[in-house]
């Protein structure tokens, strides 16, 4: 299936960048002052900032990191929630030949300093939550961290930036980035709960960009995805400089209803979680006004319309789309399954969800669905950057899902056992299983083995939440995690035995282990076995047979 070009889309030629700092410095000259960002600022106040003043910004900045000995390839960290500052540090980082290690803020502080230690970072940016954490990470010592940069003092260090470009300082102008130099060091969860270090070069991340912007370029948006994810690096930080459109970074997703109304984007990057919450919305807000009806009818007339070629869908559903700031026509996806419903839901009103596959290790973006292109309930099919295959299909034609092409990523960090086991020759080996059908897309069929994708995109390790229960819980014999819809359940064979009032006490010791982890790791539901669990002939538990 395919439809005609979105009138929002920006039609530009995009040239193939092979480093991320052509990306910027190119991005900048076509953007020059137009206005490039919205943000809050501390004080919680609307600002806007060109290409020029944000180049400006990350000169200045990477030039004060260069005078700390921080240059050539040092692996510096970020510690925060999403904030402008935390965009700023970025940039300056990877565009001045550095290596950016972006760190997901709601992990416990031994989680993130454990990363720290294993990827040698030198330095990390944090912003003023995380002040604790710091004194923690000092008083350890586990880390080779010399130098710790507040992001309440980037106006500090913008002025001494500053003074040593006017005393001559022209270190960052020479910078040379080569597109295989290392760019970023990105931490994922495996099927075994521990984190590995996705390696990922100037010309896996810069590819990649490219070619999403090839089939996916519209006009202004709003960013709210964790800014360490890199879905959020292809869909803001860099689609900016590629398409020269402005964007309103959201300091969160509280207020995410809010920000789409007052900034009126015409497209914006979720997981499918945001996906259900805006048809959700719709139709709740249908049943309040008492149109629940006449939007079904509405529905009817226009897809009557559409069978001949006739699209009045925002004519339609004006009011819908008044709600959602009257400029929104498209919802790029991905992270984790999207039931179609929502996908042909949002198409009757006319908001085109194109949904899309990929992972870290890739950049992140493998597989998408766009406008010339696409079809309900397929991760769309492989951009321009890489190709992929189905390895040992099985009669329906599903198999393990292969990738190989420029984005896909050199290997984990100092783990070269895990980076051998995950390619096979030059193919990575997803671990992902799915099916392409005849005209080349592909329909996902199942997930890493063992792993919970939670519908707001977030990858949680079963081994990991079950280890935590077993060290903490004393009667605990046996636990099997696992997800049941959008939650997890932890399945528990108790030691009664030893602990008659374990039964009694399960709920509470849970709730007190769910504290030592985020919230989207706490296990919501239990179920407690009169049996051990059924085993593998390795003994260990088949995973297969849990109770449900």
């Amino acid at each position: 299936m395919s439809k005609k070009a979105h009138k929002n889309q920006v039609k530009v030629q995009i040239p193939d960048y092979q480093t991320i700092r052509e990306i910027i410095i190119k991005g900048t000259e076509m953007g020059g002052n137009n206005k490039q960002f919205m943000f809050l600022d501390r004080n919680k106040q609307l600002q806007e900032m060109n290409y020029n003043e944000t180049f400006h910004i990350i000169r200045t900045l990477s030039t004060y990191f260069f005078s700390k000995g921080l240059k050539d390839g040092k692996k510096i960290a970020i510690v925060s929630d999403n904030c402008i500052y935390w965009g700023f540090a970025y940039y300056a980082i990877i565009v001045g030949g550095n290596v950016v290690v972006p760190m997901d803020a709601k992990l416990s502080y031994e989680d993130i300093e454990d990363q720290l230690v294993r990827c040698d970072c030198e330095a990390v940016v944090y912003s003023r939550k995380f002040l604790n954490f710091v004194d923690m990470v000092k008083e350890n010592g586990k880390t080779q961290i010399r130098e710790y940069f507040c992001m309440d003092d980037f106006d500090e260090f913008y002025e001494i930036g500053e003074k040593l470009i006017e005393a001559g300082d022209d270190s960052f102008d020479k910078v040379e980035i080569k597109p295989d130099d290392l760019a970023a060091i990105v931490f994922t969860s495996g099927t075994t709960g521990k984190s590995k270090g996705v390696m990922l070069t100037h010309r896996n991340v810069a590819s990649d960009c490219v070619a999403s912007m090839r089939v996916l370029t519209g006009r202004h948006a709003i960013a709210f995805l964790p800014l360490h994810h890199t879905l959020s690096w292809v869909s803001g930080l860099y689609a900016t400089y590629i398409v020269s459109e402005w964007g309103y970074l959201c300091d969160g997703i509280n207020h995410i209803q809010q920000d789409i109304k007052k900034f009126q984007p015409y497209n914006f990057t979720g997981v499918p979680l945001v996906v259900e919450t805006v048809y959700d919305r719709i139709w709740k807000t249908a049943r309040k006004m008492g149109k629940e009806e006449l939007l079904k009818k509405g529905i009817k007339i226009s897809n009557l319309l559409m069978k001949f070629g006739i699209d009045k869908r925002r004519k339609i559903f004006k009011m819908v789309h008044d709600n959602l700031g009257g400029n929104l026509d498209m919802i790029i996806c991905g992270g984790a399954y999207l039931d179609p419903k929502y996908e042909k839901g949002l198409y009757d009103i006319g908001i085109d969800v194109f949904n899309g596959y990929g992972l870290t290790e890739c950049s992140p973006v493998i597989t998408c669905n766009h406008p010339k292109k696409f079809k309900f309930g397929s991760v769309g099919t492989p951009l321009e950057c890489n190709e992929i295959k189905i390895v040992d299909a099985d009669e329906d034609g599903v198999g393990e899902i292969y990738v190989r092409g420029s984005n896909v990523m050199v290997g984990y960090y100092n783990d070269p056992e895990a980076t051998a086991a995950a390619f096979d020759g030059d193919w990575f080996k997803t671990g992902d299983f799915g099916r392409i059908d005849e005209d080349g897309f592909l329909f996902m069929v199942g997930r890493k083995k063992n792993l919970i994708i939670l519908s707001n995109g977030k990858n949680v390790s079963p081994e990991e939440i079950e280890e935590k229960l077993m060290n903490n819980i004393p009667y605990v014999k046996e636990v099997l995690v696992y997800q049941e819809g959008d939650k997890i359940t932890g399945e528990f064979f108790l030691n009664e035995e030893d602990y008659p009032d374990a039964r009694d006490n399960l709920d509470a010791d849970v709730k007190r282990v769910n504290t030592m982890m985020p919230a989207f790791k706490r296990v919501t539901k239990m179920l407690i076995r009169d049996e051990e669990f059924p085993k593998t002939t390795t003994m260990k538990i088949a995973r297969k047979y849990h109770t449900n």
